[in-house]
């Protein structure tokens, strides 16, 4: 998994600290409940990482898909939509109320992909688009 995750930043040339320090971080990670993961393939050409937290408004938690990646050869197979389709079987028996993503503007593909998994930008009868922001600390 930890490779995997690498591989995704290496592809869009963002900085990694590298397999042995992913794979650290996610043994931590996948110690508690807090965090899903899920591959596809064996050996491994996707993957999905979720994070679970509590929220004053929902009854269970709220997942946040932080990283959906497939390997460049393997992509357009359903790949992508057969690690999403599992992943909300997992949350729902988990209790999860709602399931956010951040995309890139930019990024027209990731955009199309989560729109056709049922991902929306404004909430029902809202015409303003949600934003997200950041701040390092």
């Amino acid at each position: 998994m930890a490779a995997l995750l690498h591989d995704f930043n290496v592809e869009f040339s963002t900085p990694t600290p590298g397999v042995a320090v992913l794979a650290a971080r996610l043994e931590t990670l996948l110690g508690g409940r807090a965090t899903l993961a899920l591959l596809a393939g064996d050996p491994a050409i996707g993957l999905a990482l979720i994070t679970l937290r509590e929220n004053v408004w929902y009854d269970g938690p709220v997942a946040l898909v932080d990283e959906l990646y497939v390997r460049p050869d393997a992509r357009a197979r359903g790949t992508g939509t057969a690690l999403m389709e599992r992943a909300f079987e997992e949350l729902r028996e988990r209790g999860a109320g709602l399931v956010e993503v951040n995309v890139d503007e930019g990024d027209a593909g990731a955009r199309r992909f989560y729109e056709r998994q049922g991902f929306a930008n404004s909430p029902p009868g809202v015409e303003e688009r949600m934003l997200y922001y950041e701040r390092e600390l």
